[in-house]
């Protein structure tokens, strides 16, 4: 897989007081260019403005990395959400991979989400926006997922376990917890850490696997991660977690 070292735009992020957020976000693109949209665990609500016209869309997780093109001229903000915390109406499981839902334009600056207008949100005001979205139902939380993902005992059988996983992340315990080692990976190789350090750090058989893995859910070898670091490191959160 081929890809451009340079990212074609520029970002900024910020955590969240939000029990259902995760992180904040917003980037512009100064020019059109490829990049490598990498794995992510999370879904996310992005709000895009191109041209004259601004769109809301839903994006799912990402299971592997792939080439993404971005437009020129263009801003976007972000939200991504927690682990666990899902719309009930819309299955995380059918956006998965890029198979992004944009959601209908309304009146002004709002959009269409189930039956209702929606003011579009803003990143100094997104946490507002998300709690509005819990009081009216739409945005609930599995508290099952996070004590799972943490190690707590739990008295349901597997497939129970497995089937609320999907429902509220459209992932498998086993996929998030592979896509969270690779970036945890990935984390320690930018900090400077050597690559058979990483491998046990990050709980990998060997380095072949940790090879396999970073190609899959990142586009790159650990080699190649630690050289860009090397030269010029990259901050974990200085960009969107996926386009």
């Amino acid at each position: 897989m081929s890809e451009e070292r340079t990212l074609p735009f520029t970002s900024t992020a910020r955590p969240s007081d939000s029990p259902l957020v995760e992180m904040v976000w917003r980037a512009r693109s100064d020019q059109a260019g490829r990049f490598t949209s990498q794995a992510a665990s999370h879904w996310e609500l992005v709000v895009t403005q191109l041209r004259g016209k601004t769109s809301v869309t839903v994006r799912g997780p990402e299971t592997k990395a792939t080439l993404a093109d971005c437009p020129p001229d263009a801003e976007f903000l972000g939200i991504v959400f927690k682990l666990g915390a899902f719309m009930p109406h819309l299955p995380v499981s059918q956006l998965l991979d890029r198979n992004d839902l944009t959601l209908p334009a309304a009146a002004g600056r709002s959009f269409w989400l189930h039956g209702s207008a929606w003011e579009l949100p803003g990143f100094d005001n997104a946490d507002t926006f998300v709690d509005r979205l819990a009081r009216a139902g739409l945005l609930v939380r599995d508290n099952l997922i996070e004590a799972v993902l943490q190690g707590q005992p739990t008295e349901l059988s597997p497939r129970t376990v497995r089937r609320r996983f999907l429902r509220a992340t459209g992932l498998t315990p086993g996929t998030i917890h592979q896509i969270e080692r690779a970036r945890r990976a990935v984390a320690l190789l930018r900090g400077g850490m050597s690559i058979l350090d990483t491998v046990y750090e990050a709980c990998y058989f060997d380095q072949p696997h940790l090879t396999r893995s970073l190609r899959h859910f990142f586009g790159q070898t650990p080699a190649q991660i630690l050289a860009a670091s090397r030269s010029e490191p990259i901050p974990a959160e200085s960009f969107p977690l996926q386009y």
